[in-house]
C-alpha cells in the first residue's frame, strides 16, 4: 500500500530494511504537504531528507530520474546519506527547471540538462 504520512513511511521502510536490504530509500513526493519527506534507512541510521515542493506539473520521470542520479553519483560518496543529499539537489534543480522545456503534451518531464541548457 502506498504510505499515506511519514508514519507510514518509516514502518514501511523499517520493514523492508528488515528483510535484509543494505539501504532503503523512501519517497515521499506522493504526499500532499509543502516539502517533499524522503526517509534513508541503512542499519543503524535513519535521516530525513526534505526539499521545498516545486509548483509544476511537469513531473514525469521524477522517481527515475532520481534513482539513476543515485546509482551514478553513489560510487562519488563514501555513504549513502551524501548520495541522497546530492542526487536530491539535482532532481530539485531539475523540477524547478521543468516548465523551460517545450516538450510533447500534457504532464511533462523533468530537465534532466537544466545545468547546461
Amino acid at each position: 500500500a502506498v504510505a499515506a504520512n511519514e508514519t507510514e513511511m518509516r514502518e514501511q521502510g523499517e520493514a523492508l530494511l528488515a528483510m535484509g536490504c543494505g539501504a532503503v530509500l523512501m519517497k515521499g513526493g506522493h504526499l500532499s504537504d509543502e516539502e517533499s519527506p524522503d526517509w534513508l534507512f541503512v542499519t543503524g541510521s535513519r535521516e530525513r531528507f526534505t526539499a521545498p515542493r516545486v509548483n509544476t506539473r511537469h513531473t514525469h520521470g521524477t522517481g527515475c530520474t532520481l534513482s539513476a542520479a543515485l546509482a551514478a553519483l553513489r560510487p562519488r560518496h563514501h555513504n549513502w546519506a551524501d548520495t541522497v543529499r546530492e542526487a536530491k539537489a539535482y532532481l530539485q534543480q531539475a523540477l524547478m527547471q521543468a516548465d523551460s522545456l517545450e516538450v510533447g503534451h500534457g504532464i511533462g518531464p523533468v530537465h534532466h540538462f537544466h545545468r547546461w541548457w
